[in-house]
């Protein structure tokens, strides 16, 4: 392919295949140990790009479009995976040339990293490794759930009450008066009747409305405290002899 001056333009590039079928974006760039040009792409593949595969660049070409590869997304599904990070061993650089019926491995290659997680390298040549650390973030919400439901039922209940009332009765008094003269009279039995009357307390109930009741609900904030695992990544350096100053 044409020469780049800094392989890390490729990161991110759209990758379509020899139809023009797109295949990904570029994750990580591998460069030829003697001349630094990119040999090799890495291209997320497979359900939500959880895979990652190796695309050669050989006849590659950069377009508007974005990078198109002399090779089928088919074949590049089914490449064999490999580490994306550090060298290519000499195994893996010839079990991917003969997956793609690439001429022989010319020398070893090496990753100029990507942005997204995987190997970052630095600018060609420059012999500089980087590597991005993530961390994972606790992100914490709420969401309203039904904890509960109160009604209101009314039901009835039978007490004793007392009230007094006065009443009134009739009662026979005798009373006696002389007779004026003059006034006529016959001996005999005599019956007079009188009918008394009284009151007595006659009991009614009515309904009447005493008072109404509502139901109201009414939010209260509280603090709570929430707690969860969140994972980390560390960065070590694994050096076998003493080059770190």
């Amino acid at each position: 392919m044409t020469s780049i001056a800094n392989p890390r333009d490729l990161i991110g590039t759209e990758v379509v295949d020899r139809d023009g079928e797109r295949v990904g974006k570029v994750g990580n760039v591998y460069v030829g140990d003697d001349n630094r040009q990119p040999q090799w792409v890495t291209v997320r593949t497979g359900l939500f790009g959880q895979k990652e595969s190796f695309v050669p660049l050989q006849g590659a070409q950069i377009s508007d479009g974005g990078l198109r590869v002399q090779t089928t997304k088919d074949a590049v599904k089914d490449a064999p995976r490999m580490d994306a990070e550090g060298h290519l061993s000499d195994e893996e650089g010839r079990r991917l040339y003969q997956h793609y019926g690439l001429p022989g491995q010319r020398g070893r290659t090496a990753p100029k990293g990507g942005i997204s997680g995987t190997g970052a390298g630095s600018g060609a040549g420059s012999g500089d490794q980087a590597m991005t650390r993530s961390e994972e973030q606790l992100r914490v919400g709420t969401e309203q759930t039904e904890t509960g439901r109160v009604r209101l039922h009314k039901y009835v209940v039978t007490e004793e009450q007392q009230v007094t009332v006065p009443v009134r009765h009739e009662e026979v008094r005798v009373e006696r008066e002389p007779v004026r003269g003059g006034e006529r009279a016959r001996i005999g039995e005599d019956d007079q009747e009188v009918v008394l009357h009284a009151e007595r307390p006659v009991v009614e109930t009515e309904a009447v409305p005493v008072e109404k009741v509502r139901l109201r609900t009414e939010t209260v904030t509280e603090q709570r405290t929430v707690s969860g695992k969140v994972r980390k990544e560390r960065i070590e350096v694994d050096d076998s002899g003493e080059h770190r100053k």
